[in-house]
């Protein structure tokens, strides 16, 4: 009788708490199971997923009007908690009714009041089940008797207090990691004492080094793994090749990013004599060298995933590996897993095959380079220097074009937002903020690898294999009505039932808004209105792809499913999945995506901080100047305002002095009460730089 089975049988059986020794019984559990039981219980209670009451009743935590989610502090110092797995909109917990958590604490929450349709529910923190912030990022500032440490993150509000003999020799103004002792109270701050100096604010790369340990990210690998990496071999082994399927007579490329050191997949397309094209997708065989429970192995699932933060990359695997025997460079034999595609016209994979591989590539390739050629923007230079691949590449375009065609058809969503390009010089200060093109050379890469991701996540669905899928799911009912609702001021609807929308209507409103002065702000409002795409072992399907199977195949280097679906790929090819290590994998595949989307999310967080904190950082030495944006984001404090570039910076509404304005929350707009004039989200709008902060992330805009 495990855990699962416990919250199964309250989440049936809701009406009443129980006592032990009845919900023993009501489970029909025998006897020689009852330590198992009683152990499970007190674990459910630990992690409060279960509620046991002062005498000793069990109930899921809703049964109490008690939900247990994360709180995120607001600067203002109220809170809300966001509850997961539950229909509950996030719970506002005042000021006062914070219990000592601190931002990010997982929490229970019990409400005080029940919210109506339009309304939050309200409630207080009564108890704390898992602290956050065991270490904070701050700066040191002294004092006389003591010091105090003022926290990066100004969600966590309070300072945290330091006692002279616990400083470790920093100074005023050092950039520091302090490790909680004493958590806060109502009226006491957190005390800690220091346990690293990062070096004075200000001072090259220790901007980014903060935020590298605000996340937790592990900088250096220790000295087993690497150890263990350069036992490795640097060149592949004449012995494992004959065992291979052998391309290295076709004319297999790499396109890539021109720094970039980590190239993961290779490609080649044939024009077959039938009119179909063959694809071959040749992904880096990481697992031939990266052994199951090998020290590498532990260390990656631990990372989980490489994190880019700028001019800094925090691998997943060492160096030697990353960029050396397992990158496909240039000329040089190197062991692939390759899917091999035959594509019809319509762009649909009539046949294909996964097989492991050697290559030895013709080209490394970049992304502009490929452009310029497909765009007829070549110099005869560089005609010259690929004329042999020339063909090649014109086959490359028509066939992304086919797979692209395919997947619009089924309504594929495609919202096309430009990514920030961020440029900085030898010291890590910005020098250029734009849009990052997206050419031809990176959509052709971006085609192929899709195809090979939903190809073999089919596969190995219908051999009903453990495996690692990525999913999407639908969007939820709530959402879809709240997003028609602000749709309907702008005369548009998600066309179909709210219950069950299809990936369709979502992008026939993309293609109606296309071109509108309004594309931008309604293509933003929907993103928002969908769910986060996650690794999962169940294949609950890709709903922005329109996608029924959908797997991360193409990048073992930098992500950890990639890996661990090679290895369960190649034990299938070679006969080795019995039933016990089906079994064995059904726990692995669980862990790995559990892990896999939590740490992707905490490396998506990091860069995102390091954009707005060079944003910031870009935008002091604009100070003064006028720029156009438009109205991204309408809030009850103020308006964001995104400019040309993709920066975004603030007008407080305090700063709207002309009148008073009221916040429409249906509208989304700001109404004067006496002139009736309206911000709404989408206007264009001049606006004057006045303020940027790097440290606290923020810039602020005044109306031109």
């Amino acid at each position: 009788m495990n855990k699962e089975d416990i919250l199964k049988f309250l989440k049936e059986h809701d009406e009443k708490p129980y006592l032990e020794m009845d919900l023993f019984t009501a489970m029909g559990i025998d006897p020689i199971d009852r330590s198992t039981f009683v152990a499970n219980l007190d674990a459910l209670t630990d992690e409060s997923k279960i509620i046991k009451t002062k005498k000793g009743k069990y109930a899921l935590p809703e049964f109490f009007q008690i939900y247990v989610g994360k709180v995120q502090i607001a600067m203002k110092g109220f809170g809300f908690v966001i509850v997961e797995n539950v229909a509950m909109r996030d719970i506002f917990v005042p000021a006062s009714a914070l219990g000592g958590a601190m931002n990010g604490d997982l929490v229970q929450a019990k409400l005080t009041k029940v919210g109506g349709e339009d309304q939050k529910s309200e409630g207080e923190i009564i108890k704390i089940v898992d602290r956050a912030n065991t270490e904070i990022v701050g700066t040191y500032e002294e004092s006389k008797n003591f010091g105090f440490i003022v926290p990066d993150d100004k969600k966590l509000r309070k300072d945290i207090y330091v006692s002279k003999s616990h400083t470790l020799g920093a100074k005023q103004g050092d950039k520091v990691v302090v490790e909680i002792s004493k958590w806060p109270e109502d009226r006491r701050n957190p005390e800690g004492k220091i346990v690293e100096i990062l070096g004075q604010t200000g001072e090259p790369g220790v901007d980014i080094l903060s935020i590298i340990r605000t996340f937790k990210l592990p900088e250096e690998f220790n000295h087993k793994v690497l150890e263990e990496a350069e036992n490795i071999p640097v060149d592949v082994d004449e012995a494992v090749i004959s065992k291979r399927e052998d391309f290295r007579k076709y004319r297999v490329i790499t396109i890539d990013g021109k720094d970039a050191k980590d190239l993961d997949d290779a490609v080649h397309v044939v024009k077959l004599d039938n009119g179909n094209f063959e694809l071959g997708v040749h992904i880096a065989d990481v697992t031939n060298y990266v052994k199951e429970n090998s020290k590498l192995d532990k260390e990656a699932l631990k990372r989980a995933t490489s994190v880019y933060l700028l001019n800094r990359v925090i691998p997943m695997l060492p160096e030697r590996l990353s960029n050396g025997i397992c990158s496909l460079n240039p000329q040089v034999n190197r062991l692939t897993l390759s899917c091999i595609m035959e594509i019809d016209g319509n762009g649909d994979v009539v046949k294909h095959r996964i097989c492991e591989s050697v290559i030895n590539t013709v080209e490394r390739m970049n992304y502009d380079d490929v452009s310029d050629i497909l765009e007829d923007k070549a110099t005869a230079e560089l005609k010259t220097r690929y004329a042999a691949i020339i063909d090649d590449l014109a086959n490359m375009k028509l066939l992304a074009a086919k797979l692209r065609e395919k997947r619009q058809r089924r309504g594929s969503i495609d919202f096309d937002f430009a990514e920030t390009k961020i440029q900085l010089d030898g010291t890590g200060k910005p020098i250029f903020i734009g849009k990052a093109e997206r050419r031809i050379g990176h959509k052709i890469i971006e085609d192929f690898m899709l195809a090979a991701n939903e190809t073999v996540a089919e596969h190995m669905f219908w051999l009903e294999l453990p495996f690692v899928y990525r999913i999407h799911e639908m969007p939820s009912p709530e959402k879809i009505e709240a997003l028609n609702k602000f749709l309907n001021h702008f005369g548009y609807k998600v066309k179909g039932n709210v219950e069950e929308v299809h990936p369709m209507a979502i992008k026939s409103l993309i293609d109606e808004v296309t071109g509108k002065k309004e594309e931008h702000v309604i293509s933003k409002m929907t993103l928002r209105s969908l769910k986060q795409a996650k690794y999962s072992p169940n294949n609950d399907g890709h709903f922005g792809l329109a996608a029924k199977y959908y797997c991360h195949f193409t990048s073992p280097i930098r992500r950890y499913p990639d890996l661990q679906i090679h290895r369960i790929i190649k034990e299938m090819l070679a006969g080795k999945l019995s039933a016990t290590r089906i079994q064995a994998l059904k726990k692995i595949v669980d862990e790995v995506s559990i892990q896999s989307s939590e740490r992707e999310r905490n490396a998506e967080l990091a860069e995102r901080e390091v954009d707005d904190m060079k944003m910031a950082e870009y935008m002091v030495s604009h100070v003064g100047e006028t720029f156009t944006g438009i109205i991204s984001s309408v809030t009850t404090f103020g308006l964001f305002i995104e400019l040309e570039n993709t920066v975004e910076g603030l007008i407080r509404l305090t700063e709207l002095d002309d009148d008073y304005y009221v916040y429409d929350e249906q509208r989304l707009q700001l109404v004067g009460e006496r002139t009736r004039k309206i911000y709404a989200l989408g206007d264009e709008i001049e606006v004057v730089c006045s303020k940027a902060d790097p440290v606290l992330r923020e810039i602020d805009f005044e109306l031109a």
